[in-house]
């Protein structure tokens, strides 16, 4: 699966459950609506059973059922205040809150502050006026929050599921190139070892030291190849070591094979800088970066490299005069399988992203890039662990 059609799929995710979260809320709200019209009616009803109640005789043969119809309103929040705001009556308040003046005030101002609920107004038979004041039912708050807990389920759900399918697939990567590393390294290691014994014999037999000295460095060259493959997959080695040495070592390489129409501008600090590092690997970071920058650059140009030290940590930063990357890819190019030139497998800059964070508990991201002016890799390390 590609990064582009991953990123789709993760797009597609999150479509899903904005849409399905959208859908039940548009529908909660609609039955939400059609229970407050309900609870209205129920209300409007119970109010005029109230003064129904008040009015009617003792001997009035409906009382029981007005009793009945007032003890059967369990859920909808009641309060009933004369013309001078005085509680005249509640139902189904705590009723040992609404005692205390502050807890009633409060609670009234509440009900009054829902203006979809206008007040039921109660017309006595003396003239005098009472209100009445309600709120939603406990189901009815609950159905109002369902859909946004609802929605949030959704995407933890989706979140998790999101996480766990990247670690599986990220831990399968990890085999596959720890597998492929370990046996690339294996089978590098007899040839190399013939060449090292053909090297020796050819030396006693060729009187010319400058071919032989550079068919030692090439296969020096390979045995270091070697060396950064068997590293891939454990936690290698990271003794104190002059970052600043290990940068110029590996530019020395990139300077050999790069034109006379590049340079390579770096000015290594006056004092060692000892930070804990792999130099194989760190050997094979600089020398990505710089090949990526080579090829950014058409072979022409000027690549930068500056070290700054602190007290705590260093800041290498790699800058180049390329094409530049736009700014939606500075993420992605880390990923395995991202490549823009027509050969190679895309994971340059993936292994380098494992070497530097996984391996040295580092970072490596883009700083800044500008089309057709250059781009600024930037690796952070620390000077102690």
């Amino acid at each position: 699966m590609n990064i582009n059609l991953r990123s789709n799929w993760k797009l597609l995710l999150l479509v899903c459950a904005i849409a399905i979260g959208v859908c039940s809320l548009l529908y909660t709200n609609h039955l939400v609506g059609k229970l407050q019209v309900q609870e209205r009616n129920k209300i409007e009803i119970w109010a005029e059973i109230y003064r129904l109640l008040n009015e009617a005789e003792h001997d009035d043969a409906n009382l029981d059922f007005y009793l009945q119809v007032m003890e059967n309103n369990t859920t909808i929040p009641v309060i009933i205040v004369d013309n001078h705001q005085n509680i005249k009556f509640w139902r189904n308040i705590d009723s040992v809150k609404i005692n205390s003046p502050k807890f009633a005030a409060r609670r009234l101002e509440q009900m009054k502050a829902k203006t979809e609920h206008s007040p039921i107004i109660l017309n006595w038979y003396d003239g005098n006026e009472q209100y009445v004041f309600y709120d939603d039912s406990s189901i009815l708050y609950q159905l109002t929050y369902y859909p946004y807990i609802q929605l949030g389920i959704i995407i933890l759900f989706i979140g998790v599921a999101y996480f766990a399918f990247s670690a599986s697939r990220k831990s399968e990567q990890n085999r596959v190139w720890v597998g492929l590393s370990k046996e690339t390294a294996h089978q590098l290691g007899t040839p190399i070892s013939s060449l090292l014994a053909i090297t020796e014999l050819l030396r006693m037999q060729v009187h010319d030291p400058a071919l032989m000295d550079e068919l030692d460095k090439d296969v020096s060259r390979l045995h270091a190849i070697t060396e950064r493959f068997s590293k891939i997959g454990s936690k290698p080695a990271t003794p104190m070591a002059d970052v600043g040495q290990a940068i110029a070592n590996s530019l020395i390489y990139i300077r050999k094979r790069s034109s006379d129409k590049v340079s390579i501008r770096y000015n290594p600090p006056d004092e060692p800088v000892m930070i804990p590092l792999s130099e194989p690997l760190f050997a094979w970071v600089i020398e990505n970066i710089c090949k990526n920058a080579l090829d950014a650059m058409g072979g022409a140009g000027t690549i930068h490299v500056e070290l700054k030290p602190s007290r705590y940590q260093v800041t290498i930063d790699i800058s180049d005069t390329g094409k530049g990357i736009p700014k939606r890819k500075h993420k992605t190019i880390f990923k395995p399988g991202y490549t823009t030139k027509s050969r190679g497998w895309g994971l340059g800059l993936s292994l380098t992203k494992r070497i530097i964070e996984d391996y040295h508990d580092g970072r490596i991201f883009v700083l800044r890039s500008d089309p057709e002016q250059g781009t600024t890799f930037r690796i952070i390390l620390q000077r102690f662990v």
